[in-house]
């Protein structure tokens, strides 16, 4: 004898339990899409964070190995030719005229390099025993605005002193 109970468990799903399973799978999935999407967001910050670090980093660099004659002279496309000379002049990135801080800056797929060559004394590159070497990039990310900043101190290899 066959009951009502053994009858119905041959039947299949009701449709209460075919929407309740199909509820939950669509929780699940928009929670999964969610999930890649910050997941992306943050893998595409992070790539930012270290394209901006990476090219700070190489003006720093750039600064360092270059002749201190030329050291106001930037190669920036690597071609052997001058693209940029730096200016004391107050106008773009360089904050104030005649402050004694040449600056340069590139934009560069969304972030923004500044860099800046700081004399220890006043008058020209050659009186100077040394320099400060900075470069900031400047990127924008859902947070707002983020800065890499890198410095360091290079001496003059010919300053002999005062007089």
């Amino acid at each position: 004898m066959i009951t009502n109970h053994g009858r119905r468990s041959q039947e299949g799903f009701t449709f209460a339990e075919v929407m309740v399973a199909m509820a939950i799978t669509s929780v699940s999935l928009v929670g999964a899409i969610a999930t890649f999407h910050v997941a992306e967001q943050q893998f595409r910050q992070g790539t930012l964070a270290s394209r901006a670090f990476a090219l700070a980093e190489s003006r720093i660099e750039a600064k360092r190995s270059a002749r201190w004659d030329r050291l106001l002279i930037d190669d920036l496309n690597h071609d052997g030719q001058s693209y940029l000379i730096m200016r004391d002049d107050g106008e773009g990135d360089d904050a104030r005229a005649g402050d004694g801080v040449y600056s340069g800056s590139w934009d560069d797929n969304g972030i923004h390099l500044r860099w800046t060559v700081t004399f220890s004394r006043p008058g020209a590159l050659s009186a100077s025993g040394s320099v400060l070497l900075e470069a900031i990039a400047s990127y924008m990310t859902d947070r707002g605005p983020r800065e890499v900043r890198i410095g360091t101190l290079r001496a003059n290899p010919t300053f002999v002193g005062l007089n």
